[in-house]
């Protein structure tokens, strides 16, 4: 492994990051309207801002957006956020560039959800982070009690729709759910998804898990088969089964892989169980053609890749490298994700390519358009790393800045239009220009 100190410079507006080492080239810009990025996957085209010598990133901007571990969405040079203060969840948006306060909204809120348990020193505030439809420039936001509302960002009259799970459905806490785990429910913690003119929430009742909802209306349109309990995972991922679309929730019983096409909404494609103590299915799935990632610590202890048909899934490897928080990214025939340790894991057999670097317990990862990750964890610890393509034998440390927020960095890094936002739980954020 190699190792670069960054070298830090401080002026009276900014704070300056270099670095010195390889490679760097223009790229595009992107928004950041979902949970992992603008394809869900944790890609984005925009490049690193690596300059062949040096990673330079300028300070523009830091405040406190409430307790939270939702991550930032940007759209249009907007930022979107939601954190919890007394008493109250507050929906924020803001101007990306600057951080002023363009509007907010509040509603009446609990820190945690009306059945929630366990790890509250851990943890308050929402957890699922807001979606972005482009379409009708609506923000979809779910409170970790369970409210559902879409707030129009076009115009003063901002709430469309509020729905609450726990009163509309009567969700019951969630169960134990293995021998050696104890009691946890968190609340809600999914991102929600839209889908054409759906929107698609984990809501976990006992007619389905998984719920689709009128966009603009929130009525309520069809439930899945599977009623399993909802699992505490940042977000769902939709996958391509023999040319229909379908999507990968990991409950808090199993992958379930259910299918959206018309005519079959809700139906079962395949089932593979995957049961945690605490029921801490942590890490989203990740989908990649027509496989699906999943990962767990605690009793599991290891990654799987699960290939799905038409007919069911089938485990093509399983391996001791678990993920806790990290949802893997799977990019040119490799496997990324940091819990402890940044690992690089081959696609094809889950086999370890290198390891390095110390993340501590979160953890969320970024593959820029230069080839390069974005490492993001433990109290604010930002690390640039080369992929397997320049670095196939070796983790290859290119820079890194520290203790950047002040908690744990629950919360997902976001790279949109040439800025970078890093969170943490205590809602502590701050957003650095990328680049010259």
């Amino acid at each position: 492994m190699v190792s670069h100190r960054v070298a830090l410079r401080r002026t009276p507006t900014a704070l300056i990051v270099i670095v010195t080492l390889s490679g760097w080239a223009s790229g595009m810009a992107n928004d950041w309207p979902h949970w992992r990025g603008p394809s869900r996957d944790g890609h984005v085209t925009e490049n690193s801002g690596w300059d062949g010598s040096r990673w330079q990133l300028t300070e523009l901007w830091s405040k406190n957006v409430g307790i939270g571990s939702t991550s930032p969405l940007v759209v249009d040079g907007k930022l979107y956020t939601l954190g919890w203060e007394n008493g109250r969840d507050r929906v924020v948006c803001l101007d990306a560039a600057t951080g002023e306060e363009l509007w907010h909204e509040e509603y009446r809120c609990p820190q945690y959800g009306r059945v929630a348990t366990g790890d509250e020193g851990l943890y308050g505030g929402p957890t699922a982070t807001p979606e972005f439809d482009v379409a009708t420039e609506t923000l979809f936001t779910m409170s970790t009690d369970g409210d559902v509302i879409a707030w129009k960002t076009d115009d003063n009259q901002r709430m469309l729709w509020k729905e609450n799970l726990y009163d509309a459905y009567k969700v019951r806490q969630r169960p134990k759910i293995t021998r050696t785990g104890g009691l946890r429910d968190y609340g809600y913690t999914t991102a929600p998804l839209i889908f054409g003119e759906h929107l698609l929430v984990e809501v976990g009742d006992n007619t389905g898990n998984l719920s689709a909802f009128d966009k603009k209306s929130g009525k309520r349109l069809w439930t899945s088969v599977t009623k399993d309990p909802a699992g505490h995972t940042g977000g769902a991922a939709l996958i391509d089964v023999e040319g229909v679309t379908c999507l990968a929730v990991l409950t808090a019983h199993h992958l379930v892989v259910t299918r959206l096409d018309v005519g079959n909404e809700g139906e079962i494609v395949g089932r593979y169980e995957w049961k945690t103590d605490f029921a801490n299915n942590i890490a989203s799935p990740a989908a990649f053609e027509s496989s699906v990632l999943i990962t767990s610590a605690y009793n599991k202890n290891a990654i799987t890749r699960l290939d799905v048909t038409l007919k069911g899934i089938k485990q093509r490897w399983e391996q001791p490298f678990p993920s806790k928080v990290c949802t893997p990214v799977i990019h040119n025939g490799h496997i990324y994700y940091a819990w402890r340790r940044l690992r690089c894991l081959d696609w094809e057999t889950g086999t370890e390519r290198w390891e390095g670097g110390d993340f501590g317990e979160a953890g969320s990862c970024i593959v820029t358009g230069d080839d390069r990750l974005i490492t993001y964890g433990k109290t604010g610890l930002l690390v640039l790393t080369e992929t397997a393509s320049r670095s196939p034998a070796s983790y290859k440390e290119l820079a890194r800045i520290d203790n950047i927020v002040r908690t744990d960095a629950w919360p997902h890094v976001v790279l949109a239009n040439g800025k970078l936002f890093c969170k943490d739980w205590q809602g502590n954020l701050t957003c650095f220009h990328v680049g010259k």
